[in-house]
C-alpha cells in the first residue's frame, strides 16, 4: 500500500482539479463507451461526480469506485473536447493510484506488474519462452491478417482473434545500436515499446530502414523496459516510477546526447511526453528536470519525419491502379498529442497507395489496453463500429500508428471475415523507399 502521506498528496491534487468540471455533459457526445451503454456512470461527467466525494466514498465503497473507474478506455476523447479544459485523464489516473494505494494491488497485478513488467530482462525471457511453445495453445486463423485464436477454451482469450507472439522478439535481432549522424545531421534515441518488440518486429525494422535512408544517427540502448502505462493504468505507481527511472538511465545518456527521442507507438509517445512528467512531479528536482527534458524532445516517428526532416507527399497520381488505403487515428496520437496530418503525409508519400478517409477516423477503436482485458464485450462493441467504418471505406489496407490499435482492429476484422490488411504507417512509408 502507498503511504498515507502520498495518498493525501494525491487526494489534494485531485480536489484541485475536480472543481474545473462544470458538469455540462459535452463529454457524452464523444465518449465511445457511453455511445454503447448510455450509462451516465460510464461517461467522464459521471465519474468526476463520483470522485468529488472520494474522501468519504473511499471509506465506504472503495471497490465500487474502483470498478467504475476501470470502465474507462483512457482514450482522452472527453479531455480533448472539454470546454473547461478539465484534465480528465490526469484525474482518472491519479484516482486509480489513490484507490490502488488504499486497497492494495490484486495478486494478479502484483505478479504482472511487480513480478514481470518491472524486470525487463525476466519479462523478455518469459515471453521469448512463450513464443517457442505458443503453437500448443494457439492456431492460425487468417494468413493475410496474421490472426490466430485459442486452440482450447480460455477465459482470457475467449473468442478473440489475436496476433501471436513473433517467433523472435526484435531486441534479440537488434539488441543495441549506436550510429553517427549522416546527411540529416541529426541523432535520435529510439524507444521500441513492448508490443512492437514482441508482436510487430517488422515495424521496428521499418523505423531503422527509414532513419538509415534519411541519414539519421540512431542510439538504441539494450535492456529497454515498458514505458509504464499498463502499471500506471492499474494504479501501480511504484512499478511505473521504477520503469521511468530505468528507461531514463538508458535513454538520457549525457555522454551520448540525442536531438530527439522517437517512438513508433502512439501510447508510448503519449506516456513519455505527458505522463512521465505528471507522475514524477514529486521526485527530486534533478530527476524531474531530466524527465521533463526527455519528454520535451520526444516525438512520434511520423512527427519527426515530417516536421523535422521535411518528408512530403508524393506527386498526385490518378487513383486507378493504386491500392485503396484508409487511416485510423490512434487516440493517444491525435487527441493527446495533436498529431494527425503527419501520418497522412507519410502515407501520401507512397504513390502505390490511394488514401481514402473512413467515417469517424478518430473514433476510438475500443482497445484501451487493460480495458480490453477487463471489459471485452464493451471493447468489442466499440471495435465493431471501427470495423464497419473501415469496411465502408472499401480500402484493402488500414494503416495506423499504434500497435495496440493494430491488435484491436485485427481482432475485429478477422472475426468478421473481412480481409483488410492492417499495417503501421511506417511500414507503408518504408515500402516506398525500397523501389
Amino acid at each position: 500500500m502507498s503511504s498515507l502521506k502520498e495518498l493525501a498528496g494525491l487526494m489534494r491534487e485531485l480536489d484541485d482539479q475536480l472543481v474545473s468540471c462544470m458538469r455540462c455533459g459535452l463529454c457524452q457526445a464523444v465518449c465511445p463507451l457511453f455511445a454503447e451503454t448510455g450509462r451516465e456512470a460510464d461517461v467522464a461527467r459521471g465519474k468526476l461526480a463520483l470522485l468529488s466525494g472520494l474522501a468519504q466514498e473511499i471509506l465506504t465503497n472503495p471497490q465500487g469506485i474502483q470498478d467504475h473507474l476501470s470502465r474507462c478506455l483512457l482514450c482522452g476523447s472527453c479531455a480533448a473536447n472539454c470546454p473547461s479544459g478539465v484534465k480528465v485523464l490526469d484525474i482518472f489516473i491519479k484516482a486509480r493510484a489513490i484507490l490502488a494505494g488504499y486497497l492494495g494491488l490484486s495478486t494478479v497485478k502484483k505478479v504482472l506488474f511487480r513480478g514481470l513488467l518491472s524486470q525487463p530482462a525476466w519479462f523478455d525471457r518469459i515471453l521469448a519462452w512463450g513464443a517457442k511453445f505458443q503453437g500448443i495453445f494457439v492456431k492460425p486463423v487468417d494468413d493475410l491478417l496474421g490472426s490466430s485464436c485459442a486452440r482450447f477454451m480460455s477465459p482470457l482469450l475467449s473468442d478473440r482473434h489475436f496476433k501471436a507472439l513473433a517467433p523472435v522478439p526484435w531486441h534479440l535481432k537488434v539488441p543495441r545500436r549506436d550510429t553517427a549522424p549522416g546527411a540529416a545531421n541529426l541523432r535520435v534515441a529510439f524507444f521500441v515499446g513492448c508490443l512492437i518488440d514482441k508482436l510487430y518486429p517488422q515495424v521496428a525494422d521499418a523505423v531503422l530502414q527509414v532513419l538509415d535512408h534519411h541519414g539519421v544517427g540512431v542510439f538504441l540502448p539494450a535492456g529497454q523496459g515498458c514505458c509504464g502505462i499498463p502499471a500506471l493504468s492499474g494504479g501501480d505507481t511504484q512499478t511505473f516510477r521504477q520503469l521511468v527511472r530505468l528507461n531514463l538511465e538508458l535513454l538520457d545518456d549525457a555522454a551520448l546526447p540525442c536531438d530527439f527521442l522517437v517512438t513508433a507507438c502512439a501510447t508510448c509517445s503519449s506516456t513519455i511526453k505527458k505522463l512521465w512528467p505528471l507522475m514524477m512531479a514529486d521526485a527530486e528536482p534533478a530527476l524531474q528536470e531530466r524527465v521533463a527534458a526527455l519528454a520535451a524532445k520526444t516525438l512520434d516517428i511520423s512527427q519527426f519525419l515530417v516536421d523535422k526532416l521535411g518528408v512530403a507527399p508524393a506527386a498526385i497520381f490518378p487513383a486507378a491502379g493504386r491500392i485503396p488505403l484508409t487511416y485510423h487515428d490512434p487516440c493517444h496520437l491525435k487527441k493527446s498529442l495533436g498529431v494527425a496530418a503527419q501520418p497522412r503525409a507519410l502515407l501520401a508519400a507512397n504513390p502505390a497507395y490511394s488514401l481514402t478517409e473512413m467515417p469517424e477516423s478518430d473514433w476510438c477503436c475500443g482497445c484501451g489496453g487493460s480495458f480490453n482485458l477487463q471489459h471485452y464485450e464493451a471493447s468489442a462493441a466499440i471495435g465493431a463500429r471501427k470495423r464497419d467504418n473501415i469496411a465502408a471505406s472499401q480500402a484493402r489496407v488500414v494503416a495506423t500508428g499504434c500497435p495496440a490499435c493494430m491488435l484491436q482492429i485485427t481482432d475485429m476484422l478477422s472475426q468478421a471475415g473481412l480481409r483488410v490488411q492492417v499495417k503501421h504507417t511506417l511500414e507503408i512509408y518504408a515500402e516506398s523507399l525500397r523501389k
